[in-house]
């Protein structure tokens, strides 16, 4: 869908994060034209490090976001996307990051709490834009991801005009958590 979009062809870049024991930036920031997804295996059980995925989001926004350019070539503001099937095995780092991560003026946040053992609180608690899958079926997942895609396209119309990105109305599969 966001390969349709020559704007977004043209200035839109995406890296992937994961995290469970070990935290991975298991695709680095990639242009569009050239991102093949792949796919993610999640572990049965075991640690959820989201607190350390968020520290490695902030050293990597610092690193590689583009602000105050000579030439007047600064990067829009990055989306971020939170998608969890679990809580933060690391609570305390977490929250650590918390204030690090809003100090990052991303356009959007959206955290997503898949599956019946997923705990939306602790998205709630760094942004307001949560939605709860109660099901990880292929159509909702689906979904899911075209929904996400629609708020990329409408965060790059928004850019440059200061506000925050609008985000647009989930699917029915989506729960909007309050």
């Amino acid at each position: 869908m966001l390969r349709a979009d020559p704007q977004a062809m043209d200035n839109l870049h995406l890296s992937v994060i994961t995290f469970d024991r070990k935290v991975r930036n298991i695709i680095p920031l990639t242009d569009l034209a050239s991102f093949y997804p792949m796919e993610i295996t999640c572990p049965d059980s075991g640690p959820t490090h989201t607190g350390a995925a968020l520290e490695m989001v902030s050293e990597l926004v610092k690193k590689e976001l583009i602000r105050g350019s000579s030439d007047g070539k600064d990067d829009w503001k990055p989306l971020l996307f939170i998608f969890t099937d679990g809580k933060p095995s690391d609570i305390q780092k977490y929250r650590q990051m918390i204030p690090v991560i809003r100090g990052l003026e991303f356009g959007a946040i959206v955290g997503c709490a898949a599956g019946p053992k997923a705990d939306e609180q602790f998205l709630k608690e760094l942004t307001d834009h949560v939605v709860k899958l109660d099901t990880t079926d292929a159509i909702t997942l689906s979904s899911f991801f075209k929904w996400v895609s629609s708020s990329i396209t409408m965060g790059g119309k928004s850019q440059g005009t200061g506000e925050s990105a609008p985000l647009p109305p989930p699917p029915s599969e989506l729960n909007i958590i309050i």
